[in-house]
């Protein structure tokens, strides 16, 4: 695991190892964490997940997981041997299926435990959307809901929409987790994200770790714009 205090994940959102690695190339383990989403690792899959573990980053695995307990725990042990330092499986799951996930993360015999975290409600899900799933309650009440649920089945926290944060950390105190997509530096396009905050706004809100891709990764000078969110947040 790498040795870096960054709070910034940078989401790869590229669609070949050749973009991934041609931005990688620029910065370092010292400076940010990294996401690997459904889409590239689609494209690429665990060799490219295993190239950028060997260089000595932090990288979390966002492939929302969610399936029948068994092949839950399949997939997330097969996800700790590539050496990852975070995934995810979806909270709507169940509790039957993130406690195998648990199981699995528990039974890996590496000197770090990968962090095992839950997805409640995409940021991109309006209320409107939420209804439209049958789901008859608020963001809010929704989001602290399968938090709870979550946190019970032993996972260490959640992936949630920055504007959640200070609820869940009055609901759920200082420990668990919380990392949040949906930021966007103070100027940059919102694209089809509907609940977000800027950096500085997430961290004071709660955020553990800040999810953050197109604001970096389509930058003119991605690496100039990710030491100037580091260093917006070295005095919190």
């Amino acid at each position: 695991m790498s040795e870096t205090n960054s709070k910034v994940i940078v989401a790869l959102d590229y669609s070949t190892a050749s973009q991934a690695l041609a931005f990688v190339d620029h910065v370092s383990p010292a400076v940010c964490r990294l996401k690997v989403g459904k889409e590239l690792f689609t494209a690429e899959g665990p060799v490219l997940v295993k190239a950028l573990v060997a260089k000595g980053f932090d990288v979390f695995l966002d492939l929302k997981f969610h399936d029948i307990p068994n092949t839950v725990h399949n997939a997330v042990a097969a996800a700790c041997e590539l050496g990852v330092w975070m995934l995810n499986v979806h909270a709507m799951g169940g509790r039957d299926m993130m406690a195998a996930a648990r199981k699995a993360v528990d039974a890996n015999a590496s000197e770090d435990r990968v962090k095992l975290i839950a997805v409640s409600i995409l940021t991109s899900t309006s209320q409107q959307a939420l209804k439209e799933l049958g789901i008859d309650k608020s963001i809010p009440q929704a989001v602290a809901d399968l938090t709870r649920m979550s946190l019970e089945s032993g996972l260490d926290g959640m992936v949630c929409s920055a504007q959640e944060a200070i609820e869940l950390r009055k609901q759920f105190g200082p420990a668990p987790l919380l990392v949040t997509p949906g930021i966007r530096p103070a100027g940059a396009a919102t694209n089809d994200q509907h609940r977000i905050m800027t950096p500085l706004q997430a961290i004071q809100a709660g955020a553990s770790y800040l999810v953050i891709g197109r604001p970096i990764t389509q930058h003119s000078s991605p690496f100039e714009e990710l030491m100037r969110i580091n260093t917006s947040l070295q005095h919190i």
